[in-house]
């Protein structure tokens, strides 16, 4: 065996093995016949003896004074047994004796016993008597520090003694009856209490600020599940197989769930499970109703100072966010009360299930009183009556621009009012008092029974009752909701409130939305009765506006108007994100029904009789052709990269290619307005407040075709989203189908705003062929008097170029001005050029009145573009030639090179010949023939095509 690693021998063992060894010595020493050899073994014996008598010599040396106390302790010990016994032997005699003498008084004995047992009886009862008397202030000090538990059991115990071993004690009978009556009103008192716990300690005792942060909810919840309500751990979580005990030494309301728990063992020592559940769950509806008056006064009390019409939102959701965290609070105290009472069932007490109550009640009346006061604050009564229902869908297919160029029935002429009264300062002043004076006048917009139910006074609303009040409140009322979905298992899938939330929305809400979004559209866009000479495109913004906006040239009202309530629809798309689908319709309907309205006012300017005949610069912006060659030009690619598309590197012209673009463009334009005979009449806008109309249109559809195009960039398609897309995207995901109809729409007004943009281009070029064409068709050259003015045509263009001009610059951005005017100065030059077919005969006076209408035109641009237009010296040079014989003219061309085209000689002989007379018509084939030769021979032949 061992022992804490040492070995321990048994003496029995120890002692067979020192025999052993003695007697194999003795067989050593008896068998050996050798003397020599037990000699030996003798003298080792002897010599292991010796060693070991010195041995036990130093043991007993070194252990003397040990051996010497342990024999000293055995003499004390054995004279105390010693003594023991004999005092032992004398209590047996002494017993023996007594045994003699009691069987002699037995009878006194048990007389002496039954007294005693009297006087113990009899002063036990007295004392119950006077600890019963000393009950009730027992009773009432324990109350009053709410020990509930020992107060319960006190009366309990004391009626029970007043029933039983006191019945008969008459001298109690009226503190019995007290006891009684106090032990039927104590299940009361304990309900009360109950409900106290449950609704008052919910009063949460930080609301929020409306000038500090607001708190978020989400991460309410996270608190709430991780901490539980206000401290208090889930009842899940609660240990129930422990035994409930009061701790008197200690504040029994420190530890709500104990104190709950305290509550429902008293109850339940008093009988009455039954009648406290019922008196819970009848309190239920009322108690939450007046939680939500003392949290509406408490809010009101806090921001009476600060109370405008910015922060009411704000306070409804201050006033719902601390309401759902008493609601919370409440629920959970419900859940503990429900916990406790179903430990008392399943330990064996008979109580009726149907007699008690569950969570589904207590969030049903939640629910009840949500929804109660989601009526009163979101007009539900008075916005019923007069539902406006929102468009349900929106299936817009690819739309062609073209087919809004399509007749259309002349428009109505517009009368003219002479003034309103609507921006005086008196109608001004007169609409704020009264709409102030109305911000909380809610007299007459609440249902009285409503507000009795509620407990509310019509002087509690913390805001004016708007359906727009559910945009501040929508999603921490959705996560609330949901919090209730997951309590409790619905029929249908959704609650009662859930349900109610989206009646409203769809039923009343959104069509609200679309009622108010319309008419404000409307009343920007549409003819007013009182005011029939209001046009949508006509009326701009101010500068005070213009600068809020950060743009530099005008836009229209209506245009800003819509993209005011665009940008609502849009943050009620963020507000109410399980609608976005059905704000992102209205959105496309407004800019489907915009768009309309933009196209059928620019059809009323380029149009100019009654066959619905449009001007021609609207003719070649809708050209497909025409359209796709000005947007291939650099000067339009220009405008893009301004607009933050930059140029590839391919795309950059070398200024030779522009020249060349530049003149092809001279060319399309001079061969269809020139190859008829007929002028230009009524095909050009000549009131230049058109033109500035046209001009704002660009201007505020590209401004806001950019905006709608942004916002189109940050939406995505639902079906092709993930997490992480929707938790980084600034809205929620939408249909697929919406969001292509809206992008096509979005095209559609940048579409709108590009042709604006070439009709202006367009326009100022036709209105220099109308000036310019019966400049050489109808004006003689060939007059005797030399002319010192120049033509009438010329100092009408320029005076309309001007008029242009000044409209335009005010309009416009620079880019766009420098892209309206830049390279007409190269037009005029093709056209004046190219006008010398049509004349006549010309004289040096002609000469020289065309040369000063080409540089009365050249300062006029000048001043227009602020660079001098090279291109009309050019044309001045080709008429000066005129003053040099055809002859000399060739000769040049055989020395230098032409500088102009074949073309362009060829007329500039025909005019010479015209104009003189005398020349035969072989001298004019000759010279043509001589041009032809030098021309086509000489190196640096059409140098400038």
């Amino acid at each position: 065996m061992e022992k804490n690693g040492e070995k321990i021998v048994n003496p029995a063992a120890k002692g067979r093995e020192t025999s052993e060894f003695l007697m194999a010595i003795v067989r050593t020493l008896s068998t050996s016949a050798d003397f020599e050899q037990r000699e030996k073994e003798k003298a080792r014996i002897e010599k292991t003896f010796t060693q070991s008598d010195k041995r036990l010599g130093e043991l007993v040396s070194e252990n003397y004074q040990d051996l010497a106390q342990i024999t000293q302790d055995f003499s004390t010990i054995s004279k105390s047994v010693n003594e023991a016994r004999e005092k032992i032997k004398k209590i047996k005699d002494d017993l023996s004796s007594c045994k003699t003498l009691l069987h002699c008084k037995r009878d006194e004995l048990r007389r002496l016993w039954i007294e005693g047992v009297e006087q113990k009886t009899m002063v036990a009862m007295l004392d119950q008597i006077e600890q019963i008397k000393e009950v009730p202030t027992k009773l009432d000090n324990l109350l009053l520090k709410k020990h509930y538990l020992h107060g319960t059991e006190l009366v309990v115990n004391a009626v029970a003694k007043l029933e039983n071993q006191l019945v008969g004690v008459e001298a109690l009978r009226d503190l019995k009856a007290e006891l009684i009556t106090r032990k039927e009103q104590l299940h009361e008192v304990l309900i009360d209490e109950l409900n106290k716990q449950i609704y008052i300690k919910s009063q949460s005792p930080n609301f929020s600020s409306l000038q500090g942060k607001k708190s978020s909810t989400a991460q309410k919840q996270d608190n709430l599940k991780r901490k539980g309500v206000n401290g208090i751990p889930p009842p899940e979580k609660m240990e129930f197989g422990k035994e409930v005990k009061e701790d008197l030494n200690s504040n029994p309301e420190d530890d709500p769930t104990h104190f709950m728990a305290i509550l429902v063992e008293s109850l339940y020592m008093l009988r009455k499970i039954p009648e406290a559940a019922e008196g819970l769950k009848v309190r239920i509806q009322p108690e939450l109703s007046a939680i939500v008056a003392r949290t509406s006064q408490h809010i009101l009390e806090s921001t009476s100072n600060h109370v405008d019409s910015s922060n009411q939102s704000q306070c409804l959701l201050d006033l719902l966010e601390n309401i759902f965290h008493q609601f919370r609070f409440v629920a959970h105290m419900h859940k503990v009360v429900l916990r406790n009472l179903h430990r008392i069932i399943v330990s064996g007490v008979p109580v009726r299930q149907e007699c008690l109550y569950d969570m589904t009640d207590v969030w049903s009346k939640i629910q009840a009183v949500v929804e109660l006061l989601l009526r009163e604050y979101l007009d539900v009564e008075n916005t019923s009556s007069s539902r406006q229902r929102a468009p349900s869908s929106f299936d817009e297919p690819s739309t062609d621009i073209n087919s809004f160029f399509a007749k259309k029935r002349p428009a109505k002429p517009k009368k003219m009012a002479l003034f309103r009264f609507d921006a005086s300062i008196h109608a001004i002043s007169t609409n704020s008092y009264v709409d102030d004076s109305r911000a909380f006048d809610t007299g007459d917009l609440f249902s009285s029974s409503l507000l009795a139910e509620m407990g509310l006074e019509k002087n509690q609303m913390v805001c004016k009752p708007s359906v727009y009040n559910i945009t501040a409140i929508f999603k921490p009322l959705e996560l609330f909701i949901r919090e209730i979905e997951d309590a409790i298992a619905c029929p249908d899938g959704r609650s009662s409130l859930q349900a109610f939330v989206t009646d409203f929305v769809q039923n009343i809400f959104l069509g609200q939305v679309h009622y108010t979004v319309s008419t404000s559209i409307g009343s920007a866009t549409k003819v007013d009765e009182e005011d029939e000479s209001f046009d949508a495109l006509r009326h701009v913004v101010d500068h005070k506006i213009q600068k809020e906006l950060g743009v530099i040239k005008p836009l229209l009202t209506s245009t800003v108007t819509v993209d005011k309530n665009l940008q609502e629809l849009r943050e009620l798309m963020q507000d109410l994100p399980d609608y976005a689908d059905q704000f992102l319709n209205m959105i496309c309907n407004t800019l489907k029904e915009y768009r309309d309205t933009c196209h059928s006012a620019y059809r009323e300017i380029v149009q100019y009789d009654s066959d619905e005949r449009r001007v021609i610069s609207a003719m070649w912006a809708k050209d497909e052709d025409i359209s796709r060659f000005l947007r291939s030009l650099p000067s339009w690619r220009s405008l893009q990269s301004a607009s933050g598309q930059e140029l590839a590197s391919e795309d950059v012209c070398s200024e030779e290619e522009i020249k060349a673009l530049n003149s092809k463009e001279a060319q399309i334009l001079i061969s269809n307005l020139t190859s008829s005979d007929a002028m230009i009449q009524q095909e050009i806008i000549t009131d230049v407040t058109q033109m500035r109309t046209i001009a704002n249109v660009h201007e505020s559809l590209e401004w806001f075709s950019n905006r709608m195009k942004d916002f189109s960039n940050c939406l995505s398609a639902r079906s092709a989203t993930t997490a992480a897309d929707i938790a980084a995207s600034e809205y929620p995901p939408v249909s697929e189908k919406t969001l292509s109809s809206l992008k096509n729409l979005v095209k559609d007004f940048q579409d709108l705003a590009e042709i604006c943009l070439l009709l202006l281009h367009l326009e100022v070029r036709v209105h220099c062929f109308y000036f310019l064409l019966p400049v050489a068709k109808q004006s003689n050259y060939a007059g005797p008097i030399d002319d010192l003015d120049p033509d009438s045509n010329v100092l009408k263009l320029n005076k309309d170029l001007s008029s242009m001009e000044e409209v335009l610059q005010q309009s416009l951005q620079p880019k766009k001005f420098r892209y309206i005017f830049e390279s007409l100065g190269f037009l005029v030059a093709s056209i004046l050029m190219n006008s010398i077919q049509y004349m006549k005969k010309i004289n040096e006076n002609g000469i020289k009145k065309m040369c000063r209408n080409l540089f009365a035109i050249q300062q006029n641009l000048t001043n227009i573009t602020m660079s001098r237009e090279a291109d009309l010296d050019h044309a001045r040079q080709y008429y000066e030639l005129l003053y040099i014989n055809p002859d000399d003219v060739i000769t040049m061309i055989a020395e230098k090179g032409g500088r102009y085209t074949f073309q362009e000689y060829t007329e500039l002989v025909k005019l010479h010949h015209r104009s003189h007379a005398a020349l035969s018509p072989s001298q004019l084939e000759r010279r043509m023939q001589k041009l032809k030769e030098v021309f086509f021979k000489t190196p640096n032949g059409e140098c400038d095509p």
